[in-house]
């Protein structure tokens, strides 16, 4: 029998966090692919903690921007960061699957999505209950 995952808010962020450190750590060792990855799945976690502070039901699910749309209901100001949750939910992918002709994340590219990231983290956080 598979466990359950938790519905706990502070069990999903204790994860994100560790999955943040991963992202520095492979900026450090150059692997950007591997960085966006860590990323992409950091923020999944602070944002499915955010939504499962709400009641939300959680669901099994990958896209940044789905989830934003469901945070967004609790809090319209997150729609602002549509576009850095496309971007970033594209680097799970770039990690996953091979593309035919798709370049590589470069780690500045990585770092940038992080800064603007760490925002919208900030954000998540001061309004998890």
């Amino acid at each position: 029998m598979q466990p359950e995952e938790s519905l706990y808010p502070e069990e999903w962020l204790r994860i994100a966090e560790k999955d943040l450190a991963r992202v520095e750590r492979m900026l450090a060792d150059d692997d950007p692919e591997a960085a966006g990855f860590y990323l992409q799945q950091g923020l999944e976690k602070y944002l499915k903690a955010f939504l499962l502070s709400k009641g939300w039901s959680l669901k099994r699910i990958h896209d940044l921007e789905t989830l934003l749309n469901d945070a967004s209901v609790y809090n319209p100001s997150l729609g602002e960061f549509r576009l850095l949750c496309q971007e970033i939910t594209g680097y799970y992918m770039v990690e996953r699957y091979p593309f035919s002709g798709m370049t590589s994340l470069t780690n500045e590219e990585v770092k940038e999505a992080l800064e603007s990231a760490k925002t919208l983290i900030d954000r998540l956080i001061s309004h998890t209950e």
